[in-house]
């Protein structure tokens, strides 16, 4: 039988993990797949620099649009990144008739509705393993393993920049300016790091997931996202005091008024196993109503992890290059015509507990003034914790973690504790998840 035809754009971290993975696995890679994967073309943007795998066999070029537009090639396999270019490479390999394999979240989460329609107009596959949690085989996880189930919730460590962050500040009582600027001469972060910190990164991911776990529309526009970089050193040790650790998770929850798709500094039972998830470990808890709780823990980045999930979905493809297009797994795990409308929540009316540390003076009756106006919106307080001033008079942080409450009333008693003159700074807030 003929081998089956590889065209990579882009040789990068992930393209070159992907030719190095292939060539040493090829035996393995072929008796799971039933046919000869062959990668024979590949596109760069500068030919004259060195690549980090192997060329030999392989038709170089910078032209990528040659690449798609190849009628040898079967199968794309688009690792260039961004909604630019790529997209426009995706759509004409998809116009062409040729299966695509990509890692680019961005990509999936803002354009996956229309390419998703136009693969399946054309009987094409988009697979994108990689574009979620790298080598953690999640995608597949939730669409096929978990079909059984009606999935109730997810909560992910999607983002491994944001989680060494987090471990460091705790392990080593280190700042976030501080660590932030290790991470990025280690190359974890970008010289520009706000998609990783500031949760868009996270968001495209959990996006995904949530389409798949739920069947909805992909919808990135309507997911909430807050960053890490005003939790400071003080927030993560009363943390720990109370029993908890911060993580950046990203959460999808399925409730009867809709769909909370929200990603932010989180503060977790310590004995959770996710709260354990240290350095750039990405893990995602998922709750289905059969199996109960399932976790899934790996390298969420890196060149031959992010590999592993391009390969496995271009042994999906060539185990499925002579099904019938009507027959194959669905891109988001429905059936097209089977994708619900569920509304997406505004975060005003999440649903959640949570951490509060107020700095005020101290003086007698801020205390009672500050649960005075907690009552008045609903809010039962679980557990205080109040420090010593350094100096008589001196500002001092009150620390809260109340019971579940709606957020905007959360919002209305936090803009009423801040107008008090006896408060001197905004009120820091972190929402609390049991995940049980």
């Amino acid at each position: 039988m003929q081998s089956v035809k590889i065209g990579v754009l882009g040789l990068g971290t992930v393209g070159s993990g992907t030719v190095n993975v292939l060539s040493r696995n090829l035996q393995e890679i072929t008796g799971r797949a039933g046919r000869d994967i062959e990668i024979t073309h590949a596109a760069v943007r500068d030919l004259t620099k060195e690549t980090a795998c192997s060329t030999e066999g392989i038709s170089l070029t910078d032209d990528a649009m040659a690449v798609v537009n190849n009628p040898d090639i079967q199968v794309i396999v688009e690792l260039i990144g961004g909604t630019g270019v790529a997209l426009d490479l995706v759509t004409k390999a998809i116009e062409n008739g040729k299966h695509v394999v990509t890692a680019n979240k961005a990509l999936i989460a803002l354009h996956g509705n229309e390419l998703f329609a136009k693969a399946q107009e054309m009987g094409v596959t988009i697979a994108f393993e990689a574009a979620v949690a790298g080598g953690i085989p999640i995608i597949k996880a939730m669409r096929e393993g978990l079909a059984a189930n009606s999935i109730e919730w997810l909560a992910g460590i999607i983002n491994g920049t944001g989680n060494f962050i987090l471990t460091e500040m705790r392990d080593k009582e280190r700042d976030f300016a501080d660590v932030l600027a290790e991470a990025q001469a280690l190359g974890y972060a970008e010289a520009d790091p706000t998609f990783d910190v500031e949760g868009i990164d996270a968001a495209h991911k959990l996006t995904i997931m949530a389409s798949i776990a739920f069947g909805i529309p992909l919808q990135f526009d309507k997911a909430y996202t807050e960053g890490i970089s005003k939790i400071a050193q003080e927030d993560v040790k009363y943390a720990a005091e109370l029993g908890y650790r911060i993580k950046h998770l990203g959460i999808a929850k399925k409730t009867e008024q809709g769909v909370e798709l929200r990603v932010h500094p989180t503060m977790i039972p310590h004995r959770r196993l996710i709260a354990n998830v240290d350095g750039v470990m990405n893990a995602v808890l998922v709750q289905g109503d059969a199996v109960g709780p399932t976790l899934y823990y790996g390298a969420g980045a890196g060149s031959e992890a992010t590999a592993s999930a391009v390969i496995a979905d271009i042994v999906d493809i060539v185990r499925a290059v002579t099904t019938d297009p009507e027959n194959r797994v669905p891109h988001l795990a429905f059936q097209p015509d089977a994708l619900s409308d569920t509304p997406i929540l505004p975060v005003s009316e999440v649903v959640t507990s949570y951490y509060l540390r107020v700095s005020t003076e101290d003086k007698p009756g801020v205390l009672a003034d500050i649960t005075r106006i907690l009552g008045e919106q609903g809010i039962s307080i679980e557990a205080i914790l109040q420090k010593q001033p350094e100096e008589q008079g001196g500002i001092v942080p009150v620390i809260m973690l109340t019971q579940e409450v709606v957020e905007k009333n959360m919002d209305a008693a936090i803009a009423q504790i801040e107008a008090l003159e006896t408060v001197k700074d905004s009120v820091m807030r972190i929402r609390m998840e049991s995940l049980g």
